[in-house]
């Protein structure tokens, strides 16, 4: 029995190899409609008892993400990671579980990568290995391959979810009492600058985006990002950063982003995550008659949050520490800090920031 089915195994492969030269052969465009039209048309004729899902793997080897593509029309499916070719995690409703799906070889990895970045203009090579890129669904995809990736090429796939919680959501889920949600929603309300702390996963951006959904729909809002992951309704106007293209031109930096912002007349500027010198420029905007400006930080706490954002902001130029101090200590209101814990997110502290640090907002 396992000799027949390892046979079944080897013609189906074949036959989705043919049919894939047959396809790269033709001047069908490569989209998957036109894609999936001619792969069925083909296998009525090379391969009529062929099974509908051979349709399916030829199509996701011609453009999509080859032996993964499955795993993005798994609405549980958050997150996806390869880690090598023989190796394929995902992460479903906070828990992390191994699929069993597997590539050919390092190359089938890469050319599932470069399928899917070709038609944003980036480019993953040996010269530039690392690669951060947000996919036409909103997803975010970073891949990292040798010499950097010692074992192989490495990917990491957020996936883009539909629909955006609101603060009510994170009471139900367990993620924030009914306390601290009418506290954040009354902050909003009387513009307090916000920075949402946590590490990575624990739903920054969802609470950013579920605080910013409680704006007033009469605000301007202008949000920055390095992956455009915010959407809520209003007066929002949206910029998003960009990478050097293959020629190592043309890139936008959230620094840039910001000092544009500023001009272009917003009651709310909102940058989505906080991870280098762009740091100075929120605070100047939050000191600057910015009031009630959100932004999300990488930190362990909110001391470590202050702490942090000093430092990014320090890693630029023509301000000293002091100055950069002042300017946080004058513009930061609250900090929000999210915590995960077995699968699940939830607000751990919320802080007041003043001249000598944070205090813990007592009234929960």
């Amino acid at each position: 029995m396992g000799s027949f089915l390892v046979r079944r195994l080897e013609l189906a492969m074949a036959v989705v190899d043919r049919v894939l030269r047959r396809v790269l052969e033709s001047d069908v465009e490569l989209s998957r409609d036109g894609a999936e039209a001619e792969v069925r048309r083909i296998l009525s004729i090379e391969s009529p008892l062929a099974p509908p899902k051979l349709v399916d793997v030829v199509v996701d080897n011609l453009v999509g993400m080859g032996p993964i593509e499955p795993l993005f029309r798994d609405a549980a499916v958050s997150d996806v990671f390869v880690n090598g070719p023989d190796e394929v995690w995902v992460e479903r409703a906070g828990v992390l579980e191994p699929t069993g799906i597997s590539f050919a070889d390092d190359a089938a990895v890469l050319a599932a990568v470069e399928r899917t970045i070709a038609p944003l203009g980036l480019r993953l090579d040996r010269a530039s290995p690392l690669l951060s890129a947000r996919l036409p669904d909103g997803s975010r995809l970073h891949a990292v391959i040798p010499p950097v990736s010692v074992g192989g090429p490495v990917v990491a796939i957020r996936r883009f979810t539909a629909v955006a919680p609101d603060l009510d959501t994170f009471v139900e889920w367990g993620s924030m009492t009914s306390d601290q949600r009418h506290f954040l929603g009354q902050a909003i309300l009387d513009r307090k600058n916000i920075v949402v702390s946590g590490g990575t996963g624990t739903g920054k951006t969802t609470l950013l985006n579920a605080l910013a959904g409680t704006v007033s729909l009469g605000e301007r809002i202008v949000t920055i990002e390095d992956a455009a992951e915010l959407r809520f309704s209003g007066h929002v106007v949206r910029l998003e950063a960009r990478p050097a293209n293959a020629e190592g031109q043309g890139r936008v930096t959230l620094s840039d982003l910001v000092r544009t912002a500023l001009r272009l007349r917003p009651d709310r500027i909102i940058v989505g995550e906080v991870r280098g010198p762009e740091a100075l420029d929120m605070i100047a905007a939050m000191n600057t008659g910015h009031d009630g400006s959100l932004s999300t930080v990488h930190a362990n706490g909110p001391d470590d949050a202050l702490w942090r954002l000093e430092t990014l902001a320090l890693s630029g130029e023509g301000i000293g520490e002091m100055a950069v101090r002042r300017q946080l200590r004058s513009g930061v209101d609250l900090i929000v800090h999210l915590t995960r814990r077995d699968a699940h997110r939830r607000v751990q502290t919320v802080a007041e920031v003043d001249q000598d640090g944070c205090r813990e907002v007592s009234c929960f």
